[in-house]
């Protein structure tokens, strides 16, 4: 009875430590909770895979070549380099087809009823100076002047030397017929007007610096260049156009 009793007793004191052990509170500053490195779990990613590729046996198309800049054309080996500046307009040479040119358009004679065994071949006579460069016509005053070809007036001047004067362009603009000493105009006749061959434009006189007793008409032909300009151009002579043939 007494060990019995005895080990209530025991018990019962054991049992009471130990709630008052439980009821304790936790003291800070224990040791630190171990924390492990556990490797992160990865996840498994499947290999990536190529596409298969597909063999063509079509022929490829290879690119355009490349354009290659124009070659520089090589000088001729006939066409010497100039040996100097290129003539003024009045040193350019007559061509020796201008008169078979000006025969193919069939010129009048620029007065009207001329015989033209009366002209004068005065191309070359020196007057005040210089070459004269055309013909003198000489003819009552008040003569009618003709247009020798179809053209239109490109000028109507007064200038010293010539008076009044008329500058007529053939069709193609390819040369210039002149006209001076004009006592007067057609009526009507304006720069631009389309002469006809044979039309009336205008009657001799001795304005300019012709002698007042020697009515004449004072005309020339002139090739005329690029710029079409009605007072440059080379003369040429129309007295073979009209000379009576030699027997």
């Amino acid at each position: 009875m007494a060990k019995l009793l005895a080990f209530l007793l025991g018990f019962t004191a054991g049992a009471a430590a130990l709630w008052m052990w439980s009821r304790a509170p936790v003291r800070p500053g224990g040791p630190a909770p171990v924390v492990r490195n556990e490797p992160a779990a990865v996840a498994s990613v499947p290999p990536a895979t190529a596409p298969p590729q597909t063999l063509s046996l079509a022929p490829s198309a290879s690119p355009p070549p490349p354009e290659l800049p124009p070659l520089a054309a090589a000088p001729s080996p006939s066409a010497p380099a100039s040996a100097g500046p290129a003539p003024t307009r009045t040193d350019l040479p007559v061509l020796t087809t201008d008169l078979d040119r000006l025969r193919a358009h069939g010129l009048l004679p620029p007065i009207a009823g001329l015989n033209v065994r009366s002209i004068r071949d005065t191309f070359e006579e020196i007057h005040s100076g210089h070459r004269h460069e055309a013909i003198d016509i000489l003819a009552p005053r008040g003569t009618p002047v003709l247009a020798v070809d179809d053209g239109p007036v490109s000028k109507l001047f007064t200038s010293n030397p010539g008076g009044l004067t008329v500058y007529q362009f053939d069709g193609k603009g390819e040369y210039c017929y002149y006209y001076a000493h004009l006592d007067r105009y057609a009526d009507g006749l304006k720069e631009g007007a389309l002469l006809k061959r044979g039309e009336t434009l205008g009657y001799v006189g001795t304005t300019g610096n012709a002698p007042m007793n020697t009515p004449h008409l004072h005309f020339t032909i002139f090739r005329l260049g690029p710029e079409k300009r009605w007072w440059e151009g080379v003369a040429v002579n129309p007295y073979p156009l009209w000379a009576p043939a030699t027997p």
